[in-house]
């Protein structure tokens, strides 16, 4: 066995999320633009081969009922619904659900078939049509070829070609379990994990720990699906409109599947879950071991599912694959459905206990009530929350391809208005920047409030980011790690400049606050590079708008708080990994690489840019200096770091002469001379000649950072 260094050093710090960031895996030459190739595409043809694959059942794999329609939205939906508010990572961007572990997790049982069957599709489309894309419209498209009618479809996710690193599924080390780690003390799911079962989507259909307890299911329903961003109307939706469709699969035990598709001889060409029960397919097919159909027409969109889960009475009971489910009581409903072709003429409706606790918590029974009495509002909900699910990661909708693309934009979009004004040119931006200049506000304040409204991008979900100034907005105006009063000073004054500018104005052109505040960082940035020396423009493009509060989903905002921000050396309450990691976790969210977070920290470090203004890594005396100063002292010889913290996060240089303290430091500050591969940057930036290739570096990541939401550059 060969081994790495992170088998000899496993404590070691990981920066394999980052070299994701700077690596190119994908076959596709890097000047590939799958937007201009998705454009490119006849959509209707290719929803045309689609609709009459749906009902061409294959005789290696079967379709239930000659439709595959349900196998493709139970595809779909585990493919979206991977996604989690938290840190936004998840989803159905990527079509990760090709690559482990997803595609070998236990819930995703059977669906390399689906995608299999998919295969001939992709392969007529090439380029055009990414996995990514054709899972979730092979979804939609299943759905209306069983008469439901869908909100919309946007193309323009882009393919993975290696799995993504970054996502912590849960501590467990077995599929299919829930380790007490998985929950705090308050019986609630840790963050930044959506799923309450290893391996599974959200729930176990069985109940909490594979038992039939409705009140205990409804509960990891309720947290499972608001952590994807889900109330309770669009919960019950999903459920109800996803299980009017299809059945699930337990003939027998799963005891008689082989093992899934990472762990599969070789000869099964990446197939997995081999069946040895009966024929292995049709009525023996076994997937989650629950066996049975919801309604009595399966693939057809009807109220049948709501009908009879509200209308009839139901028992628990261990179904022929060994696993709880649930069966009506009394004869109305016995054998009132045919059942897939090769089996018996007709079989019994069953109901999962996730099913079943829907009934039983007050709150979801009445969404489910109204949507009896009113089948429409029951259509429009389940629309509305299905495209919520398989879009919620792709951002803001000028992301959005295709011609099905919706007019109507939702609150969950994180709206922005367009610019009803002409943009600043050049003699505007220069009239701007002296107006800052002139002002009373310091480097630090500037840099530090376009900081915080860049900063809170994130790459994973495309949300956040400088665009809409929404850092002036609640909730992130009274965010503590942006220090809501001095921001309130900052924010007032770049305010009284845009509206004496607009003001004084005889043309059209207006400046927004959201490029005010991303001009500020670039003037003080280039005025501490200028007073370190070196002569640089911080590249700037206007056309940022200022969103308002109405547009603004509160709740939503508030996944998007920094709890950690190494950047600025904020540490916000307790926290299960070292700060060093979690520094790491946020570059990911950024998009950075190593050397571009390592040029951050000691570019926000020079800049004096420390949440509350700390000392900590501020090893210069010029701070608001653009210079190498950071890395020099990091890696001064001279002296020696001594932690002061019982905890080990905070440290003081001392010199080993006289023993004086001469800096204090956290544990993200010493991570850049302790950890050999970001000692090895640190060391060229740290050179007598590293300087300017540090200040270069440093202003093209925090360009890159300021524009990371301008998909309009693009």
């Amino acid at each position: 066995m060969r081994h790495g260094d992170t088998d000899w050093w496993p404590n070691q710090l990981k920066l394999d999320i980052l070299d994701q960031n700077a690596s190119h895996v994908s076959p596709l030459d890097e000047e590939f633009d799958y937007a201009d190739e998705f454009e490119e595409l006849d959509l209707e043809a290719v929803k045309a081969d689609l609709e009459e694959l749906m009902t061409s059942s294959q005789d290696w794999w079967p379709a239930d009922y000659g439709h595959y329609g349900p196998l493709f939205i139970r595809m779909a939906w585990h493919s979206a619904g991977t996604y989690r508010t938290i840190d936004g990572r998840g989803g159905a961007t990527g079509g990760r659900q090709r690559l482990p572990p997803l595609n070998s997790w236990p819930d995703n049982v059977n669906l390399d078939k689906a995608r299999r069957l998919l295969w001939p599709v992709k392969q007529k489309y090439g380029k055009q049509l990414s996995w990514a894309d054709l899972i979730v419209l092979a979804g939609n498209v299943a759905l209306e070829s069983m008469g439901f009618e869908t909100f919309g479809f946007a193309g323009g996710r882009e393919d993975a070609f290696e799995p993504d690193d970054a996502v912590d599924w849960g501590p467990e080390g077995e599929f299919e379990s829930m380790s007490e780690d998985r929950f705090d003390e308050d019986g609630d799911l840790k963050e930044p994990l959506g799923n309450t079962v290893m391996g599974l989507i959200y729930v176990n259909p069985e109940g909490p720990d594979g038992e039939p307890d409705v009140e205990g299911s409804a509960k990891n329903i309720r947290q499972a699906f608001s952590r994807m961003a889900m109330n309770d109307e669009e919960t019950a939706a999903l459920i109800a409109g996803g299980h009017t469709f299809g059945k699930v699969h337990g003939a027998d035990s799963g005891d008689n599947l082989g093992p899934e598709p990472d762990a599969a001889p070789i000869d099964q060409q990446g197939l997995g879950w081999e069946n040895e029960f009966g024929e292995g397919k049709g009525p023996d097919t076994i997937t989650s071991g629950i066996e049975g159909p919801w309604t009595q027409a399966p693939v057809q969109w009807d109220m049948g599912y709501v009908d009879n889960l509200l209308d009839h009475d139901w028992t628990s009971v261990k179904g022929p694959g060994g696993a709880w489910q649930w069966e009506p009581v009394g004869d109305e409903l016995e054998m009132s459905v045919p059942d897939v072709e090769g089996a018996p003429d007709s079989v019994t409706p069953m109901m999962l206990t996730t099913d079943i606790a829907l009934k039983h918590d007050p709150d979801y029974r009445a969404v489910l009530e109204r949507f009896q009495e009113d089948p429409q509002a029951f259509q429009q909900a389940f629309a509305k929350a299905w495209y919520k699910l398989i879009h919620r990661d792709m951002g803001p909708p000028s992301r959005f391809l295709g011609p099905e693309v919706p007019e109507e934009t939702m609150i969950w979009q994180d709206p922005i208005p367009d610019a009803t004004y002409d943009l600043i040119g050049e003699a505007e931006i220069e009239e701007l920047e002296s107006a800052i200049l002139d002002s009373e506000l310091s480097r630090s304040q500037l840099v530090k409030t376009a900081w915080a409204s860049a900063s809170t991008y994130r790459d994973s979900d495309k949300r956040g980011g400088a665009n809409g100034a929404r850092i002036r907005l609640e909730p992130q105006r009274s965010w503590e790690v942006n220090e809501p009063a001095e921001l309130d000073a900052v924010l007032d004054t770049l305010e009284e400049i845009q509206t004496s500018f607009n003001d004084s104005r005889s043309t059209e052109v207006r400046v927004s606050l959201a490029d005010l505040i991303v001009l500020g960082g670039n003037v003080a940035i280039e005025q501490a590079a200028a007073d370190a020396g070196h002569d640089v423009d911080v590249p700037f493009e206007p056309g940022r708008t200022d969103a308002t509060q109405e547009q603004t989903d509160v709740d939503s905002f508030e996944a998007l708080k920094p709890r950690v921000d190494g950047f600025r050396n904020y540490f916000g309450g307790e926290h299960d990994l070292p700060a060093e990691e979690l520094l790491v976790d946020k570059a990911d969210l950024l998009d950075l690489t190593p050397p571009e977070m390592t040029a951050l920290v000691g570019g926000m470090r020079a800049l004096d840019a420390n949440y509350q203004n700390s000392d900590l890594g501020v090893f210069t005396d010029e701070p608001g200096t653009l210079t190498n100063d950071f890395f020099e002292t990091l890696l001064d010889v001279s002296n020696e770091w001594e932690a002061v913290s019982e905890d080990e996060q905070t440290f003081e240089l001392r010199d080993r002469e006289t023993g004086e303290v001469e800096w204090t430091a956290s544990r993200v500050d010493l991570i850049f001379g302790s950890n050999a591969r970001l000692r090895a940057i640190s060391e060229v930036y740290g050179s007598d000649d590293g300087e300017e290739e540090f200040v270069e570096d440093f202003v093209e990541v925090w360009t890159k950072v300021m524009q990371h939401d301008r998909y309009d550059l693009d």
